[in-house]
């Protein structure tokens, strides 16, 4: 009788996905050796390959697709069934923890009503996740997924989905002398003192939201909180600092002046989730996500919002 434990049809699938044995070992927490044994063991038992295989990269079969397709629906429908019971003997209703910071969960009301209308039936709960523990209630499973800054370099932890874009601005004070630009280039802030944002997050999450690596390279001064880059704008005509558009539409006090770069630089979000089968409900949220492609945020609209609100403060 033919038959494939749980385990090898994970390791299937995940490389069905993956085409690449290193990765997917990766991804299952085990070693590449033993995905090439569950992957010979299968095709052994099958009597055919499921994969072809060269130096340079890894498809399926005709036999694999086939196999792919009949299998996933299966095993969603099983790992379903565990949620389920999970869910009963909690004795709790169906229920979705979703992490956001700030205040992005506004900026994601398209993919969270479109989740509300589907499945009404489903309680989605809304937790703040802190900019200097981004991570921590994602692995302890106070929350089943959470929108974070892109990239996310952590071992435990993929991303499901890129969900949001924004822009990266340059902030000045409204005496420098870039404040009257209608745009800048990066190759023009290098000559500033640009500032690093402040904020106490991953090293790579610095240079993500510092275009060209400006402010980890350039500047001399120590900054450890957003408070205080803030007031270093505004003691100080010659700083820059990059801000993203997220800063511009929520948290703008009138302090700084916001001026378009013209490479367009944008701070990329995904939905992030732990390493491993994920539950029925977050695979429904990512899916909408995909389906509604990522969000992004109109640096225009946001800055004719904010020369607004600018206007309004000084009559």
């Amino acid at each position: 009788m033919l038959w494939m434990e749980l385990r090898d049809i994970e390791i299937f699938l995940t490389l069905a996905e993956e085409l690449h044995f290193g990765r997917t070992a990766e991804r299952l927490f085990i070693s590449p050796p033993r995905v090439s044994q569950s992957i010979a063991k299968q095709e052994k038992r099958i009597g055919a390959p499921l994969f072809e295989r060269t130096s340079r990269k890894v498809a399926l079969t005709p036999l694999g697709v086939q196999l792919r397709d009949d299998l996933e629906a299966g095993y969603r429908r099983i790992l379903d069934g565990v949620e389920a019971a999970k869910s009963s003997a909690l004795g709790g209703p169906d229920a979705l923890t979703f992490g956001v910071m700030g205040p992005m969960w506004q900026d994601l009301a398209p993919i969270t009503a479109l989740f509300r209308s589907r499945f009404p039936h489903v309680d989605i709960r809304l937790r703040e996740i802190r900019i200097d523990d981004p991570f921590t209630p994602i692995r302890n499973g106070d929350v089943d997924i959470a929108l974070l800054w892109l990239p996310v370099h952590e071992p435990d932890l993929e991303v499901a989905v890129e969900a949001f874009i924004e822009p990266v601005v340059a902030m000045v004070a409204p005496a420098h002398e870039l404040a009257a630009r209608a745009s800048v280039s990066l190759a023009e802030l290098s000559a500033y003192d640009v500032l690093p944002s402040g904020l106490p997050v991953p090293d790579y999450w610095e240079a993500a939201v510092s275009p060209g690596g400006h402010a980890s390279s350039q500047t001399k001064r120590r900054v450890r909180t957003r408070e205080e880059v803030l007031w270093s704008i505004a003691e100080d005509d010659g700083a820059v600092a990059f801000a993203c558009g997220q800063g511009l539409k929520y948290y703008d006090r009138g302090a700084a002046v916001y001026i378009p770069i013209e490479e367009r630089p944008v701070l990329r979000w995904g939905m992030v989730q732990r390493v491993g089968p994920a539950g029925r409900w977050t695979r429904e949220l990512v899916d909408i996500a995909r389906e509604i492609g990522p969000i992004q945020l109109s640096l225009e609209l946001e800055l004719d919002a904010w020369w607004l609100r600018r206007l309004e403060l000084m009559s």
